[in-house]
């Protein structure tokens, strides 16, 4: 018996032991990858159920889109279209600038998109009249506690079907199943690839502790050692918070990430290669591709240090940290997320300015910064200037040293007792 006949084999039967609810009428997240063309043929050879498949398009690009469509032909399903670009960038992607997205490296970026796309198939299945709802996620992976939580708050009383979970299949089980049922397979990289504006994720869960990555699986990126021997220099220019401008020229958020995804790319920045630490609290090791994110962020964080005071600072990381843990975690439409974003836009105001920007060989270096609002004053400040009498903190430093002095006290007395 081949390899791949046994693989057949051991996955059919899992399915066959497998029981699964009863259910009429599935709306299916579906994407065209490996997993979601999957569901399709289980949901009508195990589950028996009529299916209704969804795409819900958040930036994933016409090409990705188009390729899934062709795949649903085969299938002989025709997708429902979903457009949902304009949410993400407007109502998730401000978010996740103004608070500087970064989960261990990873700027937040599918952790949003689950959700967007699993609050889309949830609102349309109970629109359509359907008793379920099914998605491609693997047990080992962050996906299914995002997409569940959400199905459970947007629709409650629907079954949540996972069936590549649920049947326990390992992605070689899976690629046999394919081919078993004549479905198209076009993975190029085990783990697959999940593009939105804001970061690529390539291959999640299929890299080892030391695999090679070859230089033709990136979309964006080009490896410092072939990139341009002179730097590339930009203007951002932000409002608020976000940015509104490059080089000059006003475009809309989905316009500048994506140039700045070619800009930044061709000069070697976006290459994230991490451990991550899993909602399971499981590490993996993690490619991401997110050259206009790399910059923005890097960016938007500089004019912060230069706008806010010490104190808004020191608590906005703090603010910040939980922030990304609760979207990572699938806790997008949590009540706390929408009160920690409240006090995030409440220091925005002041985050504006041009900053000018050199980008070589994976390196992002800030040239010059001009901003209304800074608080940097070298006038005040400066070793240089005469702005204050600094005599004056002569009294001022003897203040602030009492509380070690009453330590020093302290020892003393414990040294005079033994």
């Amino acid at each position: 018996m081949t390899t791949t006949n046994a693989l057949l084999e051991t996955a059919l039967a899992k399915i066959e032991s497998t029981p699964v609810p009863t259910v009429k009428k599935i709306a299916v997240a579906y994407s065209g990858g490996l997993d979601s063309t999957l569901c399709i043929v289980l949901a009508r050879e195990k589950y028996g159920a009529e299916v209704v498949p969804i795409t819900v398009d958040v930036g994933q690009g016409e090409g990705e889109i188009a390729e899934s469509f062709a795949k649903a032909d085969v299938l002989g399903i025709t997708p429902l279209l979903i457009d949902a670009r304009a949410e993400f960038a407007e109502e998730w992607l401000t978010r996740a600038i103004r608070a500087n997205s970064d989960y261990e490296g990873y700027p937040v970026s599918t952790s949003m998109t689950r959700q967007l796309i699993a609050a889309k198939v949830a609102e349309k299945a109970l629109e359509l009249g359907c008793d379920a709802v099914m998605e491609g996620s693997t047990g080992r992976g962050n996906d299914q506690y995002r997409m569940h939580n959400v199905f459970k708050l947007f629709a409650p009383q629907l079954t949540v079907l996972v069936p590549v979970r649920d049947f326990d299949l390992t992605r070689t089980e899976e690629m046999a199943l394919c081919e078993h049922y004549g479905v198209p397979v076009t993975e190029i990289i085990a783990g697959g690839d999940d593009k939105t504006l804001w970061c690529r994720s390539i291959a999640s869960g299929g890299i080892g502790l030391d695999t090679t990555l070859p230089d033709d699986i990136w979309m964006w990126y080009v490896p410092p050692h072939k990139a341009p021997n002179s730097p590339t220099t930009i203007t951002l220019t932000f409002e608020n918070g976000l940015p509104v401008a490059l080089d000059g020229t006003s475009m809309p958020l989905p316009d500048l990430i994506a140039a700045l995804n070619e800009i930044g790319g061709a000069n070697g920045i976006g290459k994230i290669d991490i451990f991550e630490d899993g909602i399971m609290d499981l590490k993996s090791r993690e490619i991401y591709e997110a050259p206009g994110a790399k910059i923005i962020l890097a960016v938007h964080r500089d004019i912060e240090s230069a706008v806010l005071t010490k104190q808004e600072l020191q608590f906005k990381k703090l603010v910040e940290q939980t922030w990304a843990s609760m979207v990572y975690h699938g806790e997008w439409f949590h009540p706390l997320r929408s009160a920690l974003d409240a006090f995030i836009a409440e220091t925005q105001h002041v985050v504006r300015g041009t900053w000018t920007v050199s980008l070589y060989k994976g390196t992002i270096e800030i040239v010059k910064r001009d901003t209304p609002a800074s608080l940097f004053r070298p006038e005040i400040r400066s070793i240089a200037s005469s702005g204050f009498n600094q005599q004056l903190c002569g009294p001022a430093a003897l203040i602030r040293g009492l509380p070690f002095e009453v330590l020093a006290l302290r020892q003393q007395t414990l040294a005079a007792e033994g």
